[in-house]
């Protein structure tokens, strides 16, 4: 018999004369004649319910299939006089893999920091289980994005000897001893200094101008020595570049992007939404609400400074023409003054990576950041540099090595066209839409300082 996921038959709309489910049980209630399992396979936030009357093929072994235990069941599918509509009576049970009481999810409450030690295991509790199952979701939603918009889905190397920002906060590819002397990289294995990639940007630039719409939607790493619960070392980044595309342009995809993933998770039918909003965030679903239907304010740096400087809240970080807007900030804008999302634009050059367009000003770049109440920043993005004298000058003054980025100058040198882009960090992503506040709990094994494990 063909196996039915359990999302299936709580959806049926008749009643099943044959049915086979297999999951693992949630919970098990015996009487003297009849057993209650709760079964649940993954798929679903919701369990089935199985009535097991003693004497059907496999009871002998009921006692083995507590919380945790991996059961067959057929059965007929019927009406339940219970909360769900249908239930299952059991013709046959089978213990399929048993799970003795040293099983560590036991039914009852676990913290996050004991369920991030057993991340091989805490997909099977329901806030996990709706984490990774959102997950899926919204990354089929943004590939459904950018195919409806013509982009084309480019795959950028993991492995690269460009430092896309700059920081050099990256982690080194080597086959040399790590632990010995070495002097020079002739030896190793690609002759030179290699990375893992923090970005798939300059890459994706020379695609986009071939190709001219293309989206990098792949894992990126940074070796920044931060236990915060915004920040990991490997992640993943959604990343589009649009050939013949300036700032405002930019600013239209990354606001309808948003809008796109918040209306994808408002249509949610599975009941995950619902669950996040009542035990995670109880004013989730209010908020995606009015990101999906309020157009976003754009507003300059140079407003958006003057405004808070002009509020009298009392900021932990006093805000200044040149500073690197702090969490504070971004969500005192959404939050407090717009309340609602906001795209601020225009940054102080100083602060901001040397590929971003120098504006007319000579002090500010065409910089822009997507924030929205609850994270505050979402995207950051930019129109490109497509001058070359000028993109030149931004290396040189920034001290980069100039003769690492020549490909990338080549861009100017042969058919230059203005280009923008941005990126998304998509565990960022996921956290907005669950209300999720820890990026350790929306990565299924999240990877941070001194921590490596599974």
């Amino acid at each position: 018999m063909k196996r039915t996921l359990v999302k299936h038959a709580l959806a049926s709309e008749t009643p099943m004369e044959e049915i086979l489910v297999e999951g693992w049980v949630r919970t098990r209630r015996d009487s003297k004649t009849f057993s209650f399992l709760e079964v649940n396979d993954g798929t679903s936030l919701a369990s089935i319910q199985v009535v097991a009357d003693a004497g059907i093929s496999g009871y002998e072994d009921i006692a083995r299939m507590g919380t945790g235990a991996s059961v067959s069941v057929q059965g007929r599918l019927v009406e339940s006089p219970g909360k769900q509509r249908w239930e299952i009576q059991a013709t046959s049970v089978r213990l399929v893999g048993n799970a003795p009481d040293t099983y560590p999810l036991q039914k009852k409450g676990h913290s996050p920091e004991f369920l991030r030690s057993i991340a091989h295991l805490r997909a099977r509790t329901n806030l996990f289980g709706a984490v990774f199952r959102t997950r899926s979701r919204m990354a089929a939603a943004v590939h459904q994005f950018f195919l409806e918009r013509d982009f084309v889905w480019i795959h950028t190397p993991i492995i690269t000897a460009s430092d896309c920002e700059g920081a050099g906060e990256m982690f080194h590819v080597t086959t040399l001893d790590p632990l010995a002397d070495n002097k020079s990289y002739d030896k190793d294995f690609f002759g030179k200094a290699a990375s893992l990639t923090v970005s798939g940007q300059l890459e994706g630039e020379t695609m986009a101008c071939a190709l001219s719409n293309i989206y990098t939607f792949g894992p990126t790493f940074r070796a920044e020595n931060s236990n915060t619960s915004r920040h990991a070392a490997e992640f993943w980044m959604i990343e589009p570049e649009m050939a013949f595309c300036d700032l405002e342009g930019d600013m239209d995809v990354a606001e309808a992007f948003v809008k796109h993933i918040v209306n994808t998770m408002l249509a949610d039918n599975g009941g995950d939404l619902d669950f996040f909003n009542k035990f995670v965030d109880k004013g989730l679903r209010t908020r995606l609400e009015a990101v999906a239907q309020q157009p976003f304010v754009r507003c300059s740096y140079t407003e958006a400074i003057d405004i808070m400087l002009k509020s009298g809240e009392k900021f932990e970080f006093p805000p200044h023409w040149g500073m690197d807007m702090q969490s504070e900030h971004e969500r005192f804008l959404t939050e407090k003054h717009f309340k609602c999302p906001v795209i601020v634009y225009n940054y102080p050059k100083e602060i901001k990576p040397f590929y971003m367009r120098l504006n007319d000003d000579g002090k500010t770049v065409t910089a822009m950041d997507v924030l929205v109440p609850g994270i505050g920043e979402l995207i950051g993005g930019s129109q490109r540099e497509e001058r070359l004298e000028q993109l030149e000058a931004n290396i040189e003054r920034m001290g980069m090595d100039k003769a690492g980025y020549e490909w990338y100058c080549d861009l100017r040198r042969y058919g230059t066209v203005p280009h923008a882009g941005f990126g998304v960090g998509f565990e960022r992503l996921i956290m907005f839409v669950t209300g999720i506040q820890n990026i350790r709990d929306v990565l299924p094994y999240p990877r941070t300082p001194r921590n490596c494990e599974f």
